[in-house]
């Protein structure tokens, strides 16, 4: 009986630390992404297959405007994906999904605690304060994107980012079809073959036009613009990144885990360098699995490997001083800015990424972004655009990724310096003299003043003058009066 009590706290732990995932598809976004960087469909299998393996997968919505997406529709069905209907208003309703969405993702996490992980597919930026709120409550969010055209806050911000680049499989991916291309059925051991509609020159694909015949696009002068190159190479799994690249974050991981004096095993590991990086990925190394990838470090070496059985331990090789120091994706950014000012003509309207990926590889040959940590040029220029630096839309009718000059371009205008005001009349101060003093008068410094002495009266003394004739003295005759009559 004991034994029962203590086996369902345990059972009770077990089921907490399985992850209920619950899908989120923001399709016109990723739709969109896929098509413009990697030129691909997207395949909400892989997507969820990917997500398998990390957990049971309880929900899963897509929002859209089905109506438009005639040939998804049967992908979500087959995937038992419930769609949700957007209708834009007259006036559009840019955000209308991404709003829908996370109002349904938010409602989820208060009434569905079972569900314990959300993963969010899509590459949109507007999606961060859905992500930190469901970290608030103690959610496991993942992120499925591109890493082309998802936000690097984005990714740098949920537990784990699944990007598409690493679900690429090497087998012929599904074709997108552009206007103006017809396709024929796909035949076994081969691509399909573009088929001619045999009329004149407007009627035919842009690719099989001969060159004098391509018409010009838009207003921006053409004869600096290189010959871009065959979309076909965009096709293809992104070439793997240097196992080097990849040493201080498997550095900074281990430490952390000797620091908490944890024996660092396979799966300890790497999730701890999820925990520093939520964008690493050992595909980007080209290692099929993480097992795979500590393989390829070893014999490298680059680590200590121990232990045999898949129970590895990693150990981390004695301090080395590196040959050379570790480049930084801000140190491409200064001659990516060279490039754009010596193109701004050509940047004002926007061009094609690979007219730009063309000019910065003839004007900056000693730069490769892949040492940089970047798979791709389109990954360098997702990060540039988290910087300002530039602008990057997807042109939905011809099918690629359109990029323009940032706002770091177009600082905002100089407020006016304000006007001095008008000099005031300087009036002359009059210099008052003090007032004499009044004694009894009343003053500020003395309202109630004491009465004022009386004066004293200062008597002279007379002398007595001598009388008669004497000798020391003279009488003066008694002045006479005139008469009237005169």
């Amino acid at each position: 009986m004991q034994a029962g009590r203590r086996a369902a706290p345990m059972e009770k732990k077990r089921m907490q630390e399985k992850l209920n995932i619950a899908v989120f598809v923001d399709y016109d976004n990723i739709e969109i992404g896929l098509k413009s960087t990697l030129r691909r469909e997207f395949d909400m299998a892989v997507a969820l297959e990917a997500l398998k393996e990390r957990g049971d997968i309880v929900a899963k919505f897509a929002y859209a405007n089905w109506g438009r997406q005639d040939g998804a529709t049967r992908q979500m069905a087959e995937s038992a994906v419930q769609m949700v209907q957007r209708i834009p208003s007259p006036r559009g309703d840019k955000n209308g999904a991404d709003i829908n969405l996370a109002l349904d993702a938010l409602e989820m996490a208060f009434t569905h605690t079972h569900v314990n992980a959300f993963a969010i597919v899509s590459g949109d930026s507007d999606f961060i304060p859905l992500v930190n709120k469901l970290k608030e409550y103690g959610k496991t969010v993942f992120v499925v994107g591109g890493k082309a055209f998802t936000s690097t806050i984005l990714q740098q911000n949920c537990h784990e980012f699944i990007s598409f680049e690493s679900l690429l499989s090497d087998a012929g991916p599904m074709p997108v079809t552009l206007p103006g291309e017809v396709r024929a059925p796909r035949q076994h051991g081969g691509r399909p073959a573009m088929v001619d509609r045999g009329g004149p020159a407007g009627d035919r694909p842009a690719g099989d036009r001969p060159p004098g015949d391509r018409p010009a696009t838009g207003d921006r002068p053409m004869g600096d613009r290189p010959e871009r190159q065959d979309r076909g190479d965009r096709r293809q799994r992104p070439a793997p990144l240097e196992l080097a690249l990849a040493m201080p974050l498997v550095e900074r991981a281990l430490q952390v885990l000797e620091r908490r004096a944890v024996q660092p095993q396979l799966g300890l590991l790497k999730s701890t360098m999820l925990q520093l990086d939520s964008a690493f990925n050992e595909r980007a190394y080209g290692a099929s699995s993480f097992s795979d990838f500590v393989e390829k470090l070893k014999r490298s070496d680059l680590v200590q490997v121990s232990g045999t059985g898949g129970r590895y331990v990693i150990e981390r090789k004695g301090f080395s001083q590196p040959e050379h120091p570790a480049l930084k994706p801000e140190d491409l950014l200064p001659p990516l800015r060279d490039v754009l000012e010596n193109h701004r003509l050509e940047m004002e309207n926007g061009c094609p990424v690979e007219d730009l990926a063309a000019w910065f590889k003839t004007e900056q040959p000693t730069y490769d972004v892949s040492a940089y940590g970047f798979q791709a040029f389109n990954e360098f220029l997702n990060y540039a655009q988290d910087k300002t630096v530039v602008r990057m839309e997807p042109h939905e009718e011809q099918g690629v990724m359109i990029v323009s000059l940032g706002a770091e371009f177009y600082p905002p205008a100089v407020p006016p310096a304000p006007e001095p005001p008008p000099a005031a009349e300087v009036e002359e101060e009059e210099e008052y003299e003090p007032q004499p003093y009044v004694e009894g008068q009343p003053t500020i410094f003395e309202p109630n003043p004491p009465p004022p002495k009386p004066k004293k009266t200062v008597t002279r003394k007379r002398i007595a003058k001598p009388q008669g004739g004497g000798a020391g003295g003279t009488r003066r005759p008694p002045r006479r009066k005139k008469p009237e009559g005169m």
